[in-house]
């Protein structure tokens, strides 16, 4: 990867949060990416880092502590050098002359210091030690030494204290343990509550802010919800305004969606918009198996954040433990730690005041099992739906995720937003990133538009096998493929064919297709019914031309009959179930999950519903490819030939045009 041009040099500041990103338009030539990028998204905030554990650095303090004590005792508690000299004569001898000052003994062993310095096989030295023989007269030795003033003592001369007997005996001992209590205390945050306190103190990760650098530039094909979240920024910056017409903001915020939406995103956007402290943590991270301790970390969190105010608190995944307490959820007594949980941080939004600046943010992916009492007004006031963007939000999402990523100059982000129609802001991040991935393993200097299709194509059909197919199986493959295209070509109100192809690719031998050419958010009845009959090609296709069956319509099976009986089931799309949900869905009821609201009778007459749905639309599909048969032949061989054709060349190679027959 290049370096990076001198104009962008690192030793540049970063820019301030608050100052809006500059507008694709104006982003000139297109840049590396870099980390931080040349536009000042991802630089950190500088501060000094803590040093971190390393094994090395552990044995090397050891060994230091060890040579400091070595050395403290040597230097304040030598130890006394004594010679061994023989009983007799020599200490009998020195006895006699005066020259002993004193003595202790120990059993047989003597030590004591002369008077003067004594030398005895060339050592010399004040102090003595020797040993008195078990035949020696005891008696006869204390009255010479009585005689020659030899003062005998209780003790050995030069004995350390107790204390002093502990420090220096024990002071490596003292050091490892002084050692490890700091590392402990380190590693819990210090306090007294210890390792055991650690278990009670919240875990969420706090963000200053000054170290949150996303702002409401770098979410994009929300904006609704943007304009939303705008009036909470306003009032953590101006809470006056607010007071002065005894207005109050939201005590919590419930961002609900689908996975890959933004709602983290928004949730950090939001911080760095009001420039006020983050506390981010998993609603799981309140767990633990000891009860009593989620409750716990939360009081802790909320006291965290009303000293930090104000502050935004925000809860991911809150479903965790935010579910239902009673019904299907909690059969059995449901469990105790989860709901002490909950039960706290429903205690917790009740006691503080939203006056005070802590607003509480959370994510959901599934606001259908919360409990009501985090619903209802005074807890999550405001639920903001963040919803998959339309194609315009897709285009702007792109332009966020291109920033840092060099694009060749054909380029068309609208088709390719025109093409992804579904996909969310995580998608569309995976599909640059995997197109950057490509175009460098290509040896490209800039993302091309075929990177970006090869990239789009690798995400939704998957990454091509490369398995040994037999001319049969390769045949067989081209008409089941050929049969959804030329079904989805001639059937009114079908989503347009893209691609077809017979590479393996994911768990599929081979890959049709489909998408519309706008975004579609309400469906009729014979758009579902074009689906069914598109999926149904593949299997008809085979029946038509060789007469048997195999398991390749496995996938086309489960798709079939999921929106049949949703039509059934969920939309009132049959005159003999009528306008009645009958098909339960996870989360609603008051019956276990899986267990049916509905009577036998009904579930009976839902399953005839579906199979009559599904086998006349099979009985259309499999005339209509009759009657086309030479279309499907011919795309067949198109299709065996070049293995992959796209929507032109599909259209040419069937002899079909764009727009489908009118039925």
């Amino acid at each position: 990867m290049p370096e990076d041009s001198p104009e962008r040099s690192r030793a540049a500041p970063p820019p301030d949060p608050r100052t809006p990103l500059p507008p694709p338009s104006e982003r000139g030539k297109p840049s590396w990416r870099v980390d931080p990028s040349p536009d000042g998204r991802g630089a950190p905030p500088r501060k000094t880092p803590m040093l971190p554990f390393r094994p090395g650095r552990f044995l090397l303090i050891i060994v230091l502590l060890f040579a400091l004590n070595y050395l403290f005792v040597a230097i304040f508690a030598p130890p006394t050098e004594r010679i061994r000299i023989p009983y007799t004569p020599n200490f009998l001898k020195q006895v006699r002359d005066g020259n002993v000052k004193e003595i202790s003994s120990e059993g047989e062993t003597v030590q004591g210091d002369f008077r003067k310095k004594v030398k005895f096989e060339g050592d010399g030295a004040t102090h003595f030690r020797t040993e008195v023989p078990t035949f020696a007269n005891t008696d006869q030795l204390s009255k010479l030494l009585e005689q020659n003033n030899v003062r005998v003592n209780a003790k050995p001369p030069g004995d350390r204290s107790l204390l002093e007997t502990l420090l220096f005996s024990f002071g490596p001992t003292i050091l490892l343990v002084a050692l490890f209590v700091w590392f402990a205390r380190r590693a819990t945050g210090g306090g007294a509550g210890g390792v055991l306190g650690s278990f009670g103190r919240s875990r969420a990760r706090r963000a200053e802010a000054s170290e949150v650098r996303v702002n409401f530039s770098d979410v994009a094909g929300i904006d609704e919800v943007k304009s939303e979240l705008t009036e909470i920024v306003d009032f953590l910056r101006h809470p006056d305004k607010y007071a002065r017409l005894g207005a109050r903001m939201p005590r919590g915020v419930l961002l609900q969606g689908a996975p890959g939406t933004g709602k983290t995103l928004l949730a950090k956007a939001l911080a760095g918009e009001a420039h006020v402290p983050f506390f981010s943590i998993s609603a799981s991270e309140f767990i633990e198996a000891i009860v009593g301790v989620g409750a716990s970390r939360v009081r802790d969190l909320f006291n965290q954040a009303k000293e930090a105010a104000p502050a935004i608190i925000f809860i991911d995944e809150l479903d965790a433990i935010g579910r239902s307490r009673g019904g299907s959820q909690t059969f059995g007594g449901g469990h105790d730690e989860r709901e002490q949980t909950l039960n706290q941080i429903l205690t917790e939004m009740d006691g503080f005041d939203s006056s005070a600046g802590v607003i509480v943010l959370a994510s959901t992916n599934r606001p259908e099992v919360l409990d009501p009492a985090l619903l209802r007004p005074g807890r999550f006031d405001r639920r903001i739906a963040v919803q998959p963007p339309d194609r315009g939000g897709r285009r702007a999402i792109l332009e966020v995720h291109t920033r840092s990523v060099p694009l060749d100059d054909e380029v068309d982000l609208d088709a390719l937003a025109a093409s992804t129609p579904g996909m969310v802001g995580a998608d569309l991040a995976n599909l640059v990133n995997e197109a950057a991935l490509l175009a460098a393993s290509r040896g490209h200097e800039a993302v091309r538009q075929d990177d970006l299709t090869d990239a789009l194509e690798k995400i939704v059909l998957g990454a091509e096998r490369k398995v040994l197919l037999s001319e049969d199986d390769r045949r067989r493959i081209a008409y089941h493929e050929g049969g959804h295209a030329i079904v989805g070509m001639l059937t009114p109100g079908a989503d347009p064919v893209r691609k077809v192809s017979i590479i393996p690719r994911g768990m599929a031998l081979g890959v049709t297709l489909s998408a519309p050419d706008a975004d579609k958010f309400n469906y009729d009845e014979s758009y579902l019914l074009a689906k069914i009959k598109t999926a149904l090609g593949g299997r008809a296709a085979e029946e038509v031309v060789f007469g048997d069956l195999t398991t390749g319509a496995e996938s086309d099976i489960q798709q079939v009959t999921q929106i049949a009986r949703g039509m059934v089931g969920r939309w009132g799309m049959s005159d003999k179930i009528g306008f009645v949900a009958v098909d339960g869905r996870d989360g609603q009821g008051p019956l276990l999950p899986g267990v049916a609201g509905t009577s036998e009778s009904t579930q009976e007459v839902v399953d005839q519903e579906v199979r009559r749905i599904v086998e006349d639309a099979h009985e259309e599909v499999r005339g209509l490819l009759e009657e086309n048969r030479a279309h499907l032949d011919s795309l067949a061989a198109a299709l065996l030939e070049n293995e992959t054709l796209d929507e032109g060349d599909a259209y040419r190679a069937a002899g079909l045009g764009r727009v489908p027959a009118e039925a």
